[in-house]
């Protein structure tokens, strides 16, 4: 029974963290309880608590509160088990299987994608994009479902003028306003693709997963063998299919939602 009783206000403290680490820089206790629809006391309280196990520092000064020493210590110990890598790896091993060819896993680093996983059908094809490559992430259709997914000011921020539209093929947009068109295509369909502006005679399909703040984490991508002179503009619904149910099963795994 006591047990049970403790749910609650586990999952206020939960919310309270979560607020913390969305904003910012320290957040007041009147401003948490406010938008938490907590009474002040039991806003207090919980920070008591949590400031007490080190995963809020408090700043008498400022009157507001942080992310304490011990929320790092959790993230530090999230990255050193790689769990992004090891949720995804058998869902890309499936696209494989599903679709014959070469699947991946990239995250933003930066105005670049940044590749951390790939699997290869019996016979792998040769391409530039490994683990532990970057791309500019306005050409790969992995980094492009990803900036889909930021808002505008952000991808303006990453990508400030024409000079950060390097080009590998002559493909891809080349300037903001190009990029921002694609990405409100892609936003809208729920799924990006390239046709040989990484390397010429392939193309490759994504769709992004996203964490519990609805914000994108990483993207899972398919790459095919494809020429298309000039570039056709053709879809790929039926191999979007596939990327677009890994990468919602992800979403899933890390305890994300997908992005309205």
């Amino acid at each position: 029974m006591g047990a049970s009783s403790d749910v609650p206000a586990l999952r206020r403290g939960l919310a309270l963290l979560r607020l913390l680490a969305s904003r910012a820089g320290p957040v007041s206790a009147a401003a948490l309880a406010r938008e938490l629809d907590l009474p002040r006391s039991t806003t207090y309280h919980l920070l008591s608590e949590l400031h007490e196990a080190g995963f809020v520092a408090h700043l008498p000064e400022e009157r507001r509160y942080g992310l304490g020493v011990a929320a790092f210590e959790l993230g530090s110990a999230y990255l050193r088990h790689d769990p992004l890598e090891r949720l995804a790896r058998p869902l890309l091993r499936r696209l494989v299987d599903e679709t014959g060819n070469t699947a991946q896993l990239g995250v933003l680093h930066g105005a670049e994608a940044l590749y951390l996983l790939k699997e290869q059908p019996t016979r792998p094809q040769t391409l530039v994009t490994d683990v532990g490559v970057r791309l500019p992430a306005h050409l790969p259709a992995s980094g492009r479902a990803l900036l889909a997914a930021l808002p505008a000011a952000q991808v303006r921020a990453l990508l400030p003028s024409t000079q950060s539209f390097l080009n590998r093929t002559g493909r891809g947009p080349k300037d903001l306003p190009a990029l921002r068109r694609l990405l409100g295509v892609e936003r809208r369909r729920g799924w990006a693709v390239e046709d040989g502006h990484v390397t010429a005679g392939f193309a490759s399909v994504a769709a992004a997963a996203f964490d519990h703040g609805e914000r994108p984490v990483a993207a899972i991508s398919v790459t095919v063998r494809h020429v298309c002179e000039p570039e056709c503009g053709q879809d790929w619904p039926e191999l979007a299919a596939h990327v677009r149910r890994a990468a919602a099963e992800l979403t899933a795994r890390i305890g994300g939602r997908p992005q309205q």
